[in-house]
């Protein structure tokens, strides 16, 4: 993703977002990504998946909610809306907005991706690449890791012609439509490349983004052969991304890293042939450092 192009610079958040709304949807219906309900054990704790979808309620653009809007978004009768939101009330996680009707989140639903990251090592390892990469082209950076269909960014490094920060920590969109998750994808089996794309809504977020599965699939197996991806003008107009994926002692992709330009400094042909090398050498020691000392 990059965090130029004036042209775009909306456009990532409200891919986020989408993407976000859609979490929120999938997680009221707790689906397997193809509408069926999956079948539950006996441990299963149906009022602890409540809390979270009215903690999800908050994904989509609205950052203040009435209890009738999160009963709505988390797909939740009234009654039960009332309840949970007090109780999250309680606890801290949701807070009533002053002279209003509305509810928010608090900081403190922080903590939770603050333990994450903190006790991340592939973080820890990717971090000085990154930074490495940031300061010596002046182009953002970004480490991504897979969740389902989705890419998540756990690390992000801005470049020094920065205009707009639409994305952050967190942040997701899906696989298929980034250079990331296109690299994390190359290195995955194919039965879990259809898998993944089968779970995958194939609704562009640019009049550029490839929906064709036969194509998306097909462009995978094209950067298994790379080694790399290279996505343009897909997921927000402007951007150009070049990725490599991070592979486990496995054999296995865990991750990504991308450089991400816009299209007013760059073309597609001279971000291959100048951050190419800069995607591998990151990548291939990041895997180096990480998963080295585990290796049988």
């Amino acid at each position: 993703m990059t965090d130029s192009s004036r042209g775009g610079a909306g456009r990532p958040a409200k891919a986020a977002q989408a993407s976000s709304g859609k979490s929120a949807k999938k997680s009221a219906k707790m689906s397997d990504g193809k509408g069926a309900e999956p079948a539950r054990s006996s441990l299963f704790v149906g009022s602890t998946e409540k809390a979270f979808q009215v903690l999800h309620a908050f994904d989509g653009p609205r950052r203040h909610m009435t209890l009738a809007d999160i009963a709505r978004a988390a797909g939740l009768d009234r009654s039960a809306t009332q309840r949970l939101v007090y109780t999250l009330e309680t606890l801290g996680y949701i807070k009533r907005i002053a002279d209003t009707r509305n509810y928010g989140l608090t900081s403190k639903v922080l903590q939770f991706s603050h333990s994450y990251l903190k006790a991340n090592d592939l973080i820890d390892k990717a971090s000085p690449y990154l930074l490495e990469i940031s300061r010596n082209l002046g182009e953002t950076c970004n480490l991504h890791e897979l969740d389902g269909p989705e890419i998540v960014f756990v690390a992000r490094f801005p470049g020094q012609h920065l205009i707009n920060i639409d994305i952050v920590i967190g942040s997701r969109l899906p696989t298929y439509f980034t250079a990331s998750g296109t690299a994390i994808l190359s290195a995955l089996p194919e039965d879990e490349r259809i898998d993944l794309l089968k779970r995958t809504p194939l609704e562009p977020l640019t009049p550029y983004t490839v929906t064709d599965p036969d194509r998306l699939l097909e462009r995978v197996r094209v950067a298994a052969k790379r080694g790399y991806a290279v996505i343009m003008n897909e997921t927000v107009m402007g951007d150009i991304s070049v990725a490599a994926p991070i592979i486990d002692e496995h054999g296995r992709a865990v991750a990504a890293i991308n450089i991400s330009v816009p299209t007013t400094r760059w073309t597609r042909e001279r971000a291959e042939a100048e951050l190419v090398q800069h995607v591998h050498v990151a990548a291939t020691s990041i895997s180096k450092s990480k998963f080295n000392r585990y290796a049988a």
